[in-house]
C-alpha cells in the first residue's frame, strides 16, 4: 500500500518556472507572513494546495484568538502573472524533513521553480531610529553573485550552535540545493523591542528586494503610510515616557542597556503600542 500523501493540490498552475518564497506564521515582528500576506494580496495570489497538518502539528489543542480557533495552515497560493509561488505555513512541530520535502515537490512538480527564498526577523539591540539591513545567505557562490546587483548584505558568518537543530530557513536552503534548486535565505535584525509587536521599516526592506528582483512595480504608499504612524506612535511614547526615551537615547548612542533594562523597554513599548491600537 502506497504511502499517503501529506500534501493536496487542488489544480496545477500553468507555469513553466516559478521563484518560490516562503514565510513562517510565527517571526521576529511577523515579518514574514506580513511580506507573504501583502505579496498574495498585491499580487492576487490564489490558493491551489496545502500541507495536511496531521503528520506535523500537534492537534491536541488549539490556540483561540478573538474567540476564534487558530488551526495550522500550509497553504501554497500562485501568483500567475509574475510566476510566483508562495507558501505560508505555521513552523511544523514534527517531521521536519518530510514537512519540506513536501513544499518542495509542489514547488517543483506542479510549479517548475526554479528557485526558492525564504522570509525571517532576527533579534538586534539597535534601536528603530537605525536603517534596517537585509542580510543574505545564499546556497551557492554563484547565488552569491548574482545578488551582488542588490542593495543587501552577503557576508554574514554564522554557525549552528552545538547540540542545536538548524532553523527551518537553512534546512530547507540545503535541501532545496540538494535537488538544484537555487536559494537565498533572506534575513532583516529586529529591534528587540519590536519583536513582538510589527517592523513595518523591517517589512519594507524586504518587499523592496523582491519588488527589484522580481519587477513587481509596487507602489508602496500604503507602507509608507504604515511606517509613518508607526514611527510617530514611538515618538510619541518617547515623548511621553521619559525612561523610554532614555533607554532608547542609550541605544542610538551605542550603549549597552542591563537585561532588566531592555525587558523594561520591550514591555513599556508593548502596553503603549497596544493601548495604541
Amino acid at each position: 500500500m502506497s504511502e499517503r500523501s501529506p500534501f493536496k493540490v487542488y489544480r496545477k498552475p500553468k507555469f513553466q518556472s516559478s521563484s518560490l518564497v516562503v514565510g513562517w506564521s510565527e517571526d521576529a515582528a511577523q515579518l514574514g507572513p506580513g511580506v507573504i500576506d501583502y505579496l498574495t494580496q498585491r499580487l492576487g495570489g490564489e490558493k491551489f494546495g496545502e500541507i495536511e497538518p496531521e503528520d506535523f502539528f500537534s492537534l491536541g489543542g488549539v490556540r483561540v484568538e478573538d474567540d476564534v480557533a487558530q488551526f495550522p495552515e500550509s497553504n501554497f497560493y500562485s501568483c500567475q502573472e509574475n510566476n510566483l509561488v508562495i507558501f505560508r505555513s505555521a513552523a511544523p512541530g514534527f517531521e521536519w524533513y518530510k514537512f519540506l520535502n513536501s513544499i518542495l515537490d509542489v514547488a517543483e512538480h506542479y510549479c517548475g521553480a526554479k528557485e526558492v527564498y525564504t522570509i525571517g526577523g532576527m533579534v538586534t539591540l539597535a534601536p528603530h531610529t537605525a536603517p534596517r539591513t537585509l542580510l543574505a545567505v545564499a546556497s551557492s557562490q554563484e547565488v552569491k553573485d548574482v545578488l551582488g546587483q542588490y542593495d543587501l548584505a552577503r557576508d554574514m558568518d554564522y554557525e549552528t550552535p552545538p547540540g542545536q537543530r538548524p532553523t527551518l530557513n537553512s534546512f530547507l536552503l540545503w535541501m532545496a540545493a540538494r535537488r538544484n534548486i537555487p536559494g537565498v535565505n533572506l534575513w532583516v535584525p529586529i529591534p528587540f523591542y519590536l519583536v513582538t509587536s510589527e517592523d513595518t521599516e523591517a517589512r519594507k526592506r524586504v518587499l523592496r528586494f523582491f519588488d527589484e528582483r522580481f519587477g513587481l512595480n509596487i507602489d508602496f504608499g500604503d507602507i509608507d503610510h504604515d511606517i509613518e504612524e508607526q514611527n510617530e506612535k514611538l515618538a510619541q511614547a518617547r515623548l511621553r515616557l521619559p525612561e523610554v526615551d532614555d533607554y532608547i537615547r542609550r541605544l542610538e548612542s551605542n550603549l549597552r542597556l542591563s537585561q532588566e533594562e531592555n525587558e523594561r523597554l520591550t514591555q513599556e513599548i508593548e502596553e503603549f503600542l497596544r493601548e495604541e491600537e
